[in-house]
């Protein structure tokens, strides 16, 4: 007889399990579905970045494959987004060199970007005789020749977004902006800035979140 009460406690407790699991299934898809519904209401976009210009204030090749490189560059940052704010946080600037980091890192205080609101970010960057690869040095000794060096601002760091009251975890942006900058070309002309010559680039950069 105790034999039967306890099989009968066994299938009943299984049966309890089985509805708990499924409870809580079906609340786990319930806000999944909701996230997914308020995602699609909110049609959330990328941030658009473009590098506005750039004042050179140092930048020689003192021999085959060393370079330096002393800039200042202005990036400008807006949310297209109408319902969506943006943290910005991590940032961080730097130039690149036919894939091959020429410059420190620069850092970019954490700010909070509204609806529709537009950032602009002036930092220096620099790097001083940077050896690049030997493979790079015959395209630089080129690019000297051309009167120009062709390199790429690199800004990466994290963001996260921010709906309501509501903030998501940090996911990573990276942001690329090729540049040409002049270094002779009598042909590029600029604006001549205290001991640095400003260039108008209005280059649209390539983002990823």
């Amino acid at each position: 007889m105790s034999e039967k009460v306890c099989s009968h406690h066994k299938s009943k407790r299984k049966k309890i399990a089985r509805r708990c699991c499924a409870c809580l299934l079906a609340l786990i898809i319930l806000i999944l579905f909701t996230i997914l519904i308020i995602w699609a209401v909110l049609q959330p976009k990328k941030p658009r970045f473009t590098l506005q210009d750039a004042t050179i204030f140092a930048l020689n090749v003192s021999a085959p494959n060393v370079i330096s490189t002393t800039l200042q560059v202005t990036v400008y940052s807006r949310n297209p987004n109408s319902r969506i704010g943006i943290y910005y946080d991590r940032l961080a600037v730097y130039a690149n060199y036919h894939n091959q980091q020429v410059t420190v890192f620069t850092g970019i205080p954490p700010v909070y970007q509204g609806h529709k609101d537009v950032n602009v970010w002036s930092p220096f960057i620099y790097g001083s005789n940077v050896p690049v690869a030997p493979y790079n040095g015959l395209a630089l000794s080129q690019d000297q020749t051309n009167g120009a060096v062709t390199m790429t601002i690199k800004i990466n760091g994290r963001v996260k977004w921010k709906v309501g009251s509501f903030v998501s975890g940090r996911y990573h942006l990276h942001v690329t902006c090729p540049v040409n900058i002049p270094i002779g070309n009598s042909k590029n002309t600029g604006i001549i800035v205290g001991n640095g010559v400003k260039y108008q680039l209005s280059q649209s950069c390539s983002v990823s979140v």
